[in-house]
């Protein structure tokens, strides 16, 4: 049969109302939006008040009560001489400088209580709560700080360091302190083009710190330019990050301290 085009329109037109009474198929329910999780607000913590160290859940962090357990079952043993408090640059005895440790320190029962992330508060905290404990070192040798640089100030930093000294001479009045000076940081010195806060904070930090050598009970000693170029750069051989040693980096150090160490220990 012949469609005329009279007829066609009358189709199309008859076709688009129906399509118009078409009810739309139902649109997909939108997913719900992911929950959020709230922002895990840390309790704020003085440099000179003791601390347990949290994670970024809020919880205690499990490697820093592995460590200090760790810690004071060695203290429970009570044959360490010599102590090394600190850090994770003190914890890297056992890493990069494990062999530097062996043959410089070894002769003199040591143990290395050093944990990464550490700051002054947490050191303080561990001593408070067993590592000093059941021994009778001769001698303790502390470096910590570096850790507090991006959130507290210099004398803030200084009153942790000054209260960890004063707790190791009440739990241990016999031992010697080595106190060193907080170690450089940052690939270079400040400069009017580039400053470096961390490295002129951690020196304001030594400055006060270094008043805390009586010359009998506590002994002070910089060894920060022995790390260093006579410009004042850090280089990768020596501190691959421009904060953690290298395993030259820890015969600096060992190199450094021994004299005074043998003076200490005996």
């Amino acid at each position: 049969m012949k469609i005329t085009p009279t007829a066609l329109s009358l189709l199309l037109l008859a076709t688009a109302a129906l399509q118009a009474q078409t009810p739309a198929a139902p649109a997909k329910p939108a997913k719900p939006a992911a929950p959020t999780t709230p922002a895990v607000v840390l309790p704020p913590q003085a440099p000179d008040v003791a601390a347990v160290k949290y994670g970024k859940d809020g919880k205690i962090n499990p490697g820093f009560t592995a460590s200090h357990e760790k810690f004071v079952g060695i203290a429970k043993e009570g044959k360490a001489q010599l102590v090394f408090l600190g850090d994770s640059i003190t914890a890297g005895w056992a890493g990069n400088g494990k062999d530097v440790w062996a043959k410089s320190f070894s002769q003199y029962t040591p143990a290395n209580f050093g944990i990464g992330g550490d700051r002054t508060q947490h050191v303080l905290w561990r001593i408070e709560n067993g590592e000093l404990e059941n021994i009778k070192p001769k001698a303790v040798v502390l470096m910590i700080g570096t850790n507090n640089s991006g959130a507290d100030p210099a004398e803030g930093i200084a009153k942790g360091v000054t209260k960890i000294v004063e707790t190791i001479r009440t739990k241990q009045p016999q031992a010697k302190i080595l106190l060193l000076a907080v170690f450089p940081r940052g690939e270079k010195p400040s400069s009017a083009e580039k400053p470096n806060p961390g490295r002129d904070k951690l020196k304001q930090v030594n400055d006060i710190i270094a008043k805390l050598d009586d010359g009998k009970n506590v002994f002070f000693l910089d060894i920060g330019a022995k790390f260093m170029q006579p410009d004042g750069t850090l280089t990768k051989e020596i501190m691959p990050d421009f904060l953690h040693l290298s395993p030259a980096g820890y015969q600096i150090w060992a190199d450094a301290i021994s004299p005074k160490l043998a003076e200490l220990m005996k």
